[in-house]
């Protein structure tokens, strides 16, 4: 069974992420199939692209596949992790990406719904960045996404804490940009991007770089990334690591003691 579904028509992209069964989890295998239909829908010549989960969706995506994670001693989140991979693709995808979003949003996902440009939320939908529950150290362009598309606070509020945050608070922070009900989301989303495919393709593949090379352009000397390297070897080395992973796969809950 295939994992994604995609469809193109007049210059509207949708890629449909169809693995329910697991909750969109965002498996290696999931990923590497976004990554191909990615390459064949800028190949179509689409001129915006839709992300989104089934109509009706109880969770958009349950984020990283923690099943596939290493239990300890290595980089769980390193440069060619598959989530690594995939955001950097959509960042770098030459033409718009909306993320119409129904339903939960958890961990990795969400990361990779804010690296889209635009976010359309039904109003029952919720985000919840999930690292600290699983002790997992996020990597310094992991941290970057949540910080380009809030504020510190915010950020430090939704990675420290791990609660819902619902998408009615986050279009008021400026983070969602519209929040719909159910019944008028598709066509207020396809309306968008019929807005969108009116204008000039040149110029917003141009602008979107553009402003992609300035939201990471941030200066970070050698010393201080090797700081922040080593305090992540420190947390993906813990006992609290792997106590962590190994609580999420006996679904229990964990019990950090900060070693």
């Amino acid at each position: 069974m295939a994992l994604i579904e995609t469809h193109v028509a007049e210059g509207i992209g949708t890629l449909t992420l169809n693995y329910s069964i697991k909750r969109n989890t965002l498996s290696e295998a999931m990923i590497g199939e976004m990554s191909r239909a990615l390459t064949n829908l800028q190949k179509d010549g689409i001129r915006v692209l839709i992300l989104r989960a089934y109509p009706g969706a109880k969770v958009w995506s349950a984020g990283h596949n923690v099943q596939e994670l290493p239990l300890g001693g290595h980089d769980p989140l390193g440069w060619k992790d598959p989530l690594r991979q995939i955001i950097r693709e959509i960042e770098c995808f030459p033409t718009p990406v909306i993320a119409l979003i129904e339903g939960s949003v958890w961990g990795g996902a969400c990361e990779l719904v804010f690296a889209c440009d635009l976010i359309v939320a039904t109003a029952d939908a919720t985000f919840a960045a999930t690292p600290a529950k699983l002790g997992v150290p996020y990597n310094a362009s992991g941290l970057l996404t949540f910080m380009n598309a809030a504020t510190p606070q915010i950020a430090k509020e939704m990675l420290f804490t791990g609660r819902p945050i619902a998408a009615a608070r986050l279009e008021r922070l400026g983070i969602v940009n519209h929040v719909l009900p159910k019944e008028e989301i598709e066509s207020f989303v396809h309306a968008l991007a019929r807005d969108i495919c009116h204008n000039s393709p040149l110029s917003i593949a141009v602008m979107k770089e553009q402003m992609r090379i300035l939201n990471g352009a941030h200066s970070l000397s050698p010393a201080d990334f090797e700081r922040m390297q080593g305090l992540r070897r420190v947390v993906y080395n813990s006992n609290d690591y792997q106590e962590g992973i190994r609580a999420f796969k006996e679904k229990r809950k964990p019990l950090f003691r900060g070693e």
